[in-house]
């Protein structure tokens, strides 16, 4: 009997603890306020906010660093009033998060607006996505790309597919209605693999023709419909680099916003050394090598406006490590150096 007790108290206890977490609070907080449009539009007004212009964020450079500042509900009035709005503007914003004590983070894209009169009222600039996404913070990075893929999914899906009636959002903007029809359409994400290909001795980067000067990177392609992961994998690399995967293992994931709201599905995959000669399909790259260890930790050491030479071409150089791509090859070089 005292071994039942024993048993059902340290459940209980487990129990009390998850209730109680940071987390898990945080969590249910974040979904009562999805569910809940009387307590989100309560929320909206003591919540912070982030800035988007035609979903370019706004940040602020403070000595050689940048940051991506939370205004208040506040401050957010006192800048909309300048343009004679107020509540109407609010109700487009989306939520993204929350901080620990709950205060609750929305971003709001006042595209509409005159650009310029907010950056000076403010005193920062909107920013590109793809430029201010290596600028920021690891953690801002992460949110602003969600805001982005949000705010992007929320315009681009005003209308219902099969009626072509307006869909209305939540308070919250975890979804939109049709009422017409009664369907509720929600935020998706496309799923994408990005593959580091090795020999044993030596990892396969490519570019396309629309990258960056000198840069290189993992292969990368869309999941097709009714394909797992591993048949993904397989196939991308057979079509890009016409290689047969020998084995592969996962990595990681990453939530990518480019071109729209993507899971990066990060894996290693070998192939034999025997069978390495690549066949490249030039439709989509533009280059295609294999690169020794020695090259890979020159080329993670070097940034985009050192790669340039005397002659103008370009070393290589990899993305940086905001991109799940710099975690794999770090990976690879830690596993070529144990």
């Amino acid at each position: 009997m005292a071994a039942i007790y024993q048993a059902v108290n340290r459940r209980a206890s487990s129990l009390a603890c998850r209730l109680h977490s940071t987390y898990v609070r945080k969590m249910r907080y974040l979904n009562e306020l999805k569910e809940d449009d009387s307590l989100c539009r309560q929320a909206q007004t003591s919540g912070t906010f982030y800035l988007f212009h035609n979903l370019s964020p706004f940040l602020q450079k403070a000595g050689k660093k940048y940051l991506v500042p939370q205004l208040s509900a506040a401050e957010m009035k006192r800048i909309l009033e300048k343009f004679k709005e107020t509540e109407q503007w609010i109700e487009k914003s989306v939520l993204i998060g929350c901080s620990d004590e709950h205060v609750p983070h929305f971003a709001l894209d006042l595209g509409a607006l005159e650009k310029s009169v907010i950056e000076s009222e403010l005193r920062g600039s909107f920013t590109d996505l793809r430029k201010a996404l290596f600028v920021v913070d690891g953690n801002d990075s992460s949110l602003l790309a969600s805001a982005q893929s949000l705010l992007r999914w929320h315009d681009s899906h005003q209308y219902c597919s099969k009626t072509g009636q307006p869909t209305q959002k939540n308070a919250a903007g975890s979804k939109r209605v049709c009422h017409a029809s009664g369907i509720t359409y929600y935020p998706q994400m496309s799923p994408v693999v990005i593959t580091l290909v090795s020999d044993g001795s030596r990892c396969l980067l490519a570019r396309q023709p629309s990258f960056p000067p000198g840069m290189y990177t993992a292969l990368s392609g869309f999941c097709d419909v009714g394909e797992n992961v591993e048949e993904t994998v397989r196939r991308e690399v057979a079509e890009e680099v016409g290689l047969e995967v020998e084995s592969l293992w996962y990595s990681a994931s990453q939530h990518w916003p480019f071109p729209s709201s993507c899971l990066m599905i990060a894996c290693h995959a070998s192939v034999r050394a025997q069978q390495a000669e690549i066949s490249m399909n030039s439709l989509e790259l533009e280059e295609a090598r294999w690169f020794g260890l020695e090259e890979i930790v020159e080329g993670l050491k070097r940034e985009p406006r050192f790669s340039k030479q005397d002659d103008s071409s370009f070393l290589p150089w990899f993305p940086p490590k905001q991109a799940i791509a710099h975690q794999l090859i770090c990976e690879w070089v830690k596993r070529q150096t144990s």
